[in-house]
């Protein structure tokens, strides 16, 4: 890749030219996309997955790193159809930002130097498989502290200070430019060269790119993209200064740009500071949910003594009892589970969709295994959202518990909602009134369906949305449009005819604190909404250093210098005249019909290689049910008088033994007694996925063709099939049994 430090007029001329009706793949990265860390070229000895795949992989399905990692979001970064969609509308925007993009969904192209041109063409079919093994582990310390990672001058990505403080985010990586795979443990006998990293262990190493900022808004905008209670930010505010000059070489990456900002939720909260073993100090509400299966899985401290908190890792990599490859190495029981899952319940199906119409981007053509390993990720997001959150009810309130790590909902925030479906009804089961409806909503969008399915009422003041909503502000819309930007570059539309209702000139006329809301990712330079709820012991002080409050601040709790947010949400419920009970799910949406619309519209097919992108997406959207959206937790207000549903009591006294690749259990009838039957989950860590149903008289089951020193973890469940459809729906199915484990022989 070149990179280049000068050519000022060159490079501003690149930077707009597509808002003249032409567009651009730059094959010169421009200087406010470029950030430190190891470039493209400097490290060549990157492996495919593949080669990993042969020890580390088809041996064990529950344990194994490959087949786990082949189904997570992190190996499917370069197929992902929304990453496409969103990056091609990214490249009209700002040519050259795809670098960006690319640099974190697919590792293996960028550090091979094949991110140029910026719209992924150059990309080989390999890369394919985003965040690679060999990625993870060859990353070091960007502070230096323990191993030396391939970074010249001017790309350290550190304070350059005695002792440095690493710049954590964005995929800025310090790469080791040896042979060896770095790994957490010492007494590895590994059939390639290999080094023990402390620095995988730590709560510092998934930052490495889960903080998401834009270094271009950082640089250029007027607010450098932050929030107005962070500090200053050090930068050029001129387009083509040296890289050296840029607000991605002078700040630490949480201090601009907010895109996404995981890591920081997760390091103002108390969790990083928690240790494992002190699980019982932590309030009893949050004894639940993920926190809880990451408890359950690591028990406390790593088995080499080293101490074990509430980590990253923990949580999504939670710990495991078996064999970390098929050469027969040594049991361990904290084999770190490759999950990495999140909690993306609709890109599988995308992606799986596309792959059988022959329309995914890159990577096209799934093998069997990759095919099983994305729907087996699927099922474990699922289960990760039903652990994140707990509702509860007293009187006219329910409270909404955060029982993961950081902002509930976290991650990318385009698209992403979560909210309250609340059915009230009277004391004869008549529906009076549904508050966060989803439903059909006839739309006129060209090209589009007459209805699509969508949370139909966003302005309803019963309907609580969880989201954040970015946005631009009108002095960066000024600056834009002396930049070169067309006046009616089109910032929203109208969600059901399609038409343009807003563009930067009208923003650009407005008063100045003006903003509008608009999914145009990489111009967006602030946050105009994010009413998420936090994560425990979220600090104000260091929440505001890192960009990360809610907004407004003053929600839960309304904490001040010194204080902490809630972990929950009270909302207040507001029962129609006459109701008598209702029924409360909490829904979690990975992508609406909004943002598939915006992608859609928004692409001017000026990109020939990701012109299609917008309506591949849009298609694949309407064929794999539109993201329906997933019920994460549900619970009741008030007492129907006959229930027309009753979820069965909860199965007792579960049982676990082992024999010769195979575990056998036993339980003692619930009660009530199911009427449809038990159904038998099994999951490493935490991570239920259903196994097998049997009757309701049936109070045993033999799990058979097990992988043998292996350990295997079981719940059961009873359940009615109160509608009589053959699926497990919310109500019908009770509360999870004990767990019991056994290590097949």
């Amino acid at each position: 890749m070149m990179k280049t430090t000068h050519l000022l007029s060159l490079l501003t001329a690149i930077f707009f030219s597509s808002y003249l009706g032409v567009a651009f793949s730059a094959n010169i990265v421009p200087n406010e996309v470029q950030q430190p860390g190891t470039q493209p070229a400097e490290v060549a000895n990157l492996e495919s997955p593949d080669r990993c795949d042969n020890c580390h992989g088809n041996y064990n399905k529950a344990v194994e790193p490959a087949f786990n990692y082949r189904g997570s979001m992190m190996a499917n970064a370069g197929r992902d159809p929304l990453f496409w969609a969103t990056m091609a509308i990214a490249e009209q925007d700002f040519d050259g930002s795809g670098d960006l993009c690319l640099r974190c969904h697919s590792t293996g192209g960028w550090y091979g130097g094949r991110s140029t041109p910026t719209d992924g063409s150059g990309l080989a079919a390999g890369d394919a498989d985003g965040v690679d093994c060999d990625t993870c582990h060859k990353m070091t310390n960007t502070n230096n502290a323990e191993h030396l990672g391939v970074m010249n001058v001017p790309f350290m990505a550190n304070d350059e200070l005695i002792p440095a403080t690493g710049y954590y985010g964005s995929g800025m990586l310090s790469l080791w430019g040896g042979n060896e795979k770095l790994g957490p443990y010492l007494d590895t006998n590994a059939r390639h060269q290999f080094m023990q990293s402390r620095f995988h262990r730590s709560v510092d190493f998934c930052g490495s790119c889960h903080d998401v900022s834009n270094p271009v808004v950082g640089d250029l905008a007027h607010n450098s993209g932050k929030q107005p209670t962070a500090g200053a930010v050090l930068r050029s505010g001129v387009p083509g200064t040296p890289v050296e000059t840029k607000a991605a070489f002078n700040n630490f990456p949480f201090q601009y740009g907010v895109v996404e900002r995981t890591f920081s939720e997760y390091k103002a909260s108390l969790l990083p500071t928690t240790r494992v073993r002190d699980y019982a100090t932590l309030p009893d509400d949050l004894k639940a949910g993920a926190i809880k299966a990451a408890f359950d899985s690591a028990k406390g401290d790593y088995a080499d003594g080293e101490p074990r908190y509430f980590s990253c890792q923990t949580c999504h990599m939670r710990a495991v009892t078996g064999q970390g490859c098929n050469k027969n190495p040594a049991i361990r029981t904290d084999l770190p589970l490759h999950d990495l899952t999140g909690g993306n319940t609709w890109v599988p199906d995308a992606i799986l969709h596309q792959n059988t119409q022959g329309t995914l981007r890159l990577g096209s053509g799934m093998t069997v295994t990759q095919i099983e390993a994305t729907l087996a990720g699927k099922l474990r997001a699922q289960e990760q959202l039903r652990l994140a959150a707990s509702l509860a009810v007293t009187g006219n309130t329910l409270k909404v518990s955060n029982l993961t790590g950081h902002k509930l909902i976290s991650g990318y925030p385009e698209g992403r909602r979560m909210w309250l479906n609340i059915k009230w009804y009277d004391g004869a089961h008549n529906l009076l009134r549904e508050d966060g409806k989803y439903g059909p909503l006839s739309v006129a969008t060209p090209g589009v369906p007459a209805q699509v399915n969508t949370l139909l009422d966003l302005a309803d003041p019963n309907t609580k949305i969880y989201e954040a909503h970015y946005a631009m502000t009108q002095e960066w819309a000024s600056q834009l449009l002396s930049l070169g930007y067309a006046p009616g570059l089109a910032l929203s539309y109208d969600r059901v005819s399609g038409a343009v209702d807003y563009t930067l000139g009208q923003l650009a006329a407005q008063a100045p604190g003006t903003y509008h809301e608009t999914f145009h990712f990489v111009l967006n330079n602030h946050v105009a909404k994010d009413n998420r709820i936090p994560p425990y012991g979220m600090r104000y002080d260091e929440a505001a250093r890192r960009n990360a409050l809610p907004v407004p601040a003053s929600q839960f709790g309304s904490p001040t210098t010194g204080g902490s947010y809630n972990y929950w949400d009270n909302v207040t419920l507001n029962p129609p005249i006459g109701a008598a009970y209702a029924s409360i799910d909490m829904l979690y949406q990975t992508t609406s019909w909004e943002y598939i619309q915006f992608l859609y519209l928004a692409n001017n097919r000026s990109n020939t290689f990701l012109a299609n992108e917008g309506v591949n997406l849009l298609n694949t959207w309407l064929n794999t049910g539109m993201s329906e959206p997933f019920i994460m937790a549900s619970t009741t207000w008030g007492t129907p008088p006959t229930p027309i549903c009753t979820a069965p009591g909860v199965p007792q006294n579960l049982t676990a033994t082992a024999g010769r690749r195979i575990v056998t259990l036993g339980w003692t009838a619930a009660s009530p007694a199911p009427t449809s039957g038990y159904r038998i989950y099994r999951g490493p860590a935490g991570n239920l996925v259903y196994r097998a149903g049997v009757s309701a008289t049936t109070l045993s089951y033999t799990d058979n063709g097990l992988s043998r020193n292996t350990q295997y973890c079981y719940q059961v469940t009873g359940w009615n099939d109160c509608n009589a459809n053959g699926l497990a729906e919310a109500g019908e199915e009770s509360a999870v049994s004990n767990q019991a484990c056994a290590t097949a022989q």
